[in-house]
């Protein structure tokens, strides 16, 4: 994560690395992050294909606004590499 992060995004990279789990994440702050940093693509049936550098990952669109505690942990994985 090399590129200049807005307060916005270094709120939620905090966020997805806190301790205890956050659990009022907004997907779509979520979002503008991986778009940041990285190339987003959505799908028609609702995944979400995100690759950094190397790396590609598929996430479901949540049903709420927030993400679950899984997508948490998933994203914390995807940015750690």
């Amino acid at each position: 994560m090399s590129e200049k992060l807005t307060r916005r995004h270094r709120d939620t990279v905090e966020q997805i690395f806190a301790h205890p789990t956050s659990h009022n994440i907004e997907w779509r702050h979520v979002i503008s992050l991986l778009e940041h940093v990285g190339d987003v693509e959505e799908e028609h049936n609702g995944k979400v294909k995100v690759t950094l550098g190397p790396e590609t990952e598929t996430f479901h669109r949540p049903r709420h606004k927030d993400v679950d505690t899984q997508m948490v942990v998933d994203l914390a994985d995807v940015l750690e590499q």
